[in-house]
C-alpha cells in the first residue's frame, strides 16, 4: 500500500501550541476575554461558524462569550485561541451588516477536508472537549455536580476533591489484504446497502493495538490475520475517538459476520471495487476518514475519481 493517502488526512497536523502551564491560571480565561487580540471559535450544538472564504469563523472576544462554555485551544503563531461552544442549535443567521465575513454554522464533518490543517485541528479539538463536557457534567465517585477548572480541561468535584479529565476512546480500524492482495470490507448492520468500509472497533483494556486488531477482524468476520502495522492516527470527536489506523495480512479467507454487528462482508479485488463503485452497487467513503484513505493506499487512486 502506498503511504500518499494519508499525507493531507484532516484533523492530524497542525502547528497550534496546547500551552498546557498557562491552563493552571485560574485567572486565564478572563484575562483571554478581556483581551481583544484572543481569537474565538464559536460553537453552537457543535457546529462552527465558517466564513464565506470558507475559513473557520476567528473573532475577538464578545461579552456574551462569558455565558458559554469556554475553552483554552491554546495558541497559533503567538494568538490565544478559546472555544465558546453553546449546548443550542444554530439560531438564524448573523447580521450580515454586522459581520460580512460569516458564514452559517456547519458541522465539522461538512467541512473538514475544505479546512486549513490549523483550521480543521481547532474545530476538533474543539468539539471533542464540548462533547466531553456535556457528558461529564457529574462525579462518578460520588454523584456531585463537578465544576470546570485548567481552562476546561478539567472538571473537578467540590465534595471529594477527585480531578477527571476529557476521555478519548481509542479504536482500530484495519486494512486487511490476502495472498491475492483481495482487500476485506465490511457492512455495518445500521448502514445502507451498498455501503463497505475496512473493519474497525473499540481498544479493550489491557490489549496492544496489534491484539485489537487481531481480535476485531475475527470477532467481525472470523478470519485471522498477522503481519499487523500501524500506519497512522487521525482524532476523530464523534463524540470522542482517536483512529488507529493499521494494515494486516490475512492467513484465513473463509467469512462469516458476526449477526448482531456485520451484515455482510467481502473481499474484493481492485477492478471489482471499482466497478461495483462506479455502477452505484457499492458507495465509496468520503475522503474526511481514515478508512477511506486506507481503501485508497491500497487501491492506488482517489475514490472521488471512481465516479
Amino acid at each position: 500500500m502506498d503511504h500518499q493517502p494519508l499525507r493531507d488526512l484532516p484533523m492530524t497536523t497542525s502547528d497550534i501550541d496546547r500551552d498546557a502551564p498557562s491552563r493552571s491560571d485560574p485567572d486565564l480565561l478572563a484575562t483571554l476575554l478581556a483581551d481583544p487580540a484572543t481569537r474565538v471559535v464559536e460553537l453552537r450544538g457543535g457546529r462552527a461558524s465558517q466564513r464565506l472564504d470558507g475559513a473557520l469563523l476567528r473573532r475577538p472576544p464578545e461579552p456574551a462569550d462569558a455565558d458559554s462554555l469556554l475553552l483554552y485551544l491554546g495558541r497559533l503563531d503567538g494568538v490565544a485561541h478559546l472555544a465558546a461552544c453553546h449546548p443550542e442549535t444554530p439560531g438564524p443567521p448573523v447580521d450580515r451588516e454586522e459581520r460580512l465575513d460569516a458564514a452559517p454554522f456547519v458541522g465539522l464533518r461538512e467541512v473538514a477536508t475544505e479546512l486549513s490543517a490549523d483550521d480543521a485541528s481547532l474545530f476538533a479539538a474543539a468539539l471533542g472537549l464540548s462533547n466531553w463536557h456535556a457528558r461529564h457534567r457529574y462525579c462518578p465517585r460520588c454523584g456531585a455536580a463537578t465544576q470546570i477548572v485548567m481552562g476546561g480541561w478539567v472538571r473537578r468535584c467540590p465534595h471529594d476533591g477527585s480531578e477527571h479529565y476529557p476521555r478519548t476512546d481509542p479504536a482500530v480500524i484495519v486494512a486487511v489484504t490476502d495472498e491475492q492482495d483481495r482487500l476485506l470490507l465490511g457492512r455495518n448492520v445500521g448502514w445502507p446497502e451498498g455501503r463497505f468500509s475496512v473493519l474497525a472497533g473499540f481498544v479493550e483494556p489491557g490489549e496492544t493495538i496489534a491484539a485489537a486488531v487481531a481480535r476485531e477482524v475475527f470477532e467481525e468476520t472470523a478470519v485471522e490475520v498477522t503481519d499487523i502495522e500501524f500506519v497512522a492516527d487521525q482524532p476523530w470527536p464523534f463524540p470522542a475517538s482517536l483512529m488507529l489506523g493499521c494494515r494486516a495480512r490475512a492467513t484465513t479467507t473463509d467469512v462469516t459476520c458476526q449477526p448482531d454487528e456485520i451484515a455482510e462482508a467481502r473481499w474484493f479485488t481492485r477492478e471489482e471495487f471499482r466497478t461495483e463503485v462506479a455502477d452505484g452497487r457499492v458507495k465509496a467513503a468520503g475522503r474526511l476518514s481514515i478508512a477511506a484513505r486506507l481503501v485508497e493506499g491500497w487501491l492506488g487512486r482517489r475514490l472521488d475519481d471512481l465516479g
